[in-house]
């Protein structure tokens, strides 16, 4: 943890933030509303975050030293939410670690220090062995889709939430529940938009 906690590892971990920004703005915004109320329900908390401007809450490391991914899904993610996957260690990317996102149809040379950031509850992804003696480590930063559901249940275990419930009120919760994919549907942005918003923010003032 003191490892994670190091300006140099702080400075890293905040333009993968910066880059979920820019390229889902709208899920970003979303993972940063659920951070700050679950934070104002408990300040202490914050103390916890692995990287202080980071939206993620969660972090994962696979200390290896010949991390390999199998093929899977994160189903335990938030559906349409992302996470960083970042690779360490000394490997040859050109022969091994490389990512398989298997729906794209993608094989991606992936270098010791690369990330990627991926919806990872929709995209089955994983990594191709590395040679004899070399070393692989990864990364993930995400947040469990746990968190999500128990901040929009207020704070509060599924079970509470629900015997807090009229009949009325949980079939109407059941409907949003069962729509909440087309909710984060609509918060990604197509390629024409992230253009038009980046043209303006490039454009010289005055124009």
């Amino acid at each position: 943890m003191r490892r994670i906690a190091h300006l140099a590892s702080c400075r890293r971990a905040e333009p993968f933030t910066a880059a979920f920004g820019e390229w889902v703005p709208q899920v970003h915004r979303h993972y940063g509303d659920v951070q700050g109320r679950l934070f104002a329900w408990r300040p202490r908390l914050r103390r916890a975050l692995n990287f202080k401007k980071s939206v993620w809450l969660c972090l994962t490391v696979n200390f290896g030293p010949r991390t390999v991914a199998y093929p899977h899904r994160d189903f335990g993610n938030l559906s349409f939410g992302f996470c960083a996957i970042t690779a360490l260690g000394r490997f040859d990317p050109n022969t091994g670690g490389h990512i398989v996102l298997r729906e794209l149809k993608l094989v991606v040379r992936f270098p010791p220090g690369s990330t990627i950031e991926l919806p990872s509850a929709l995209i089955t992804h994983y990594n191709t062995g590395i040679g004899r003696g070399q070393k692989r480590f990864s990364v993930t930063q995400y947040t469990a889709g746990a968190v999500f559901r128990f901040v929009e249940h207020g704070c509060q275990l599924n079970d509470a939430y629900y015997r807090s419930l009229s009949k009325e009120e949980r079939t109407q919760a059941a409907v949003e529940d069962a729509g909440r994919w087309k909710k984060g549907l609509n918060m990604f942005t197509r390629l024409p938009a992230l253009k038009s918003a980046l043209a303006l923010k490039v454009a010289p003032s005055g124009q």
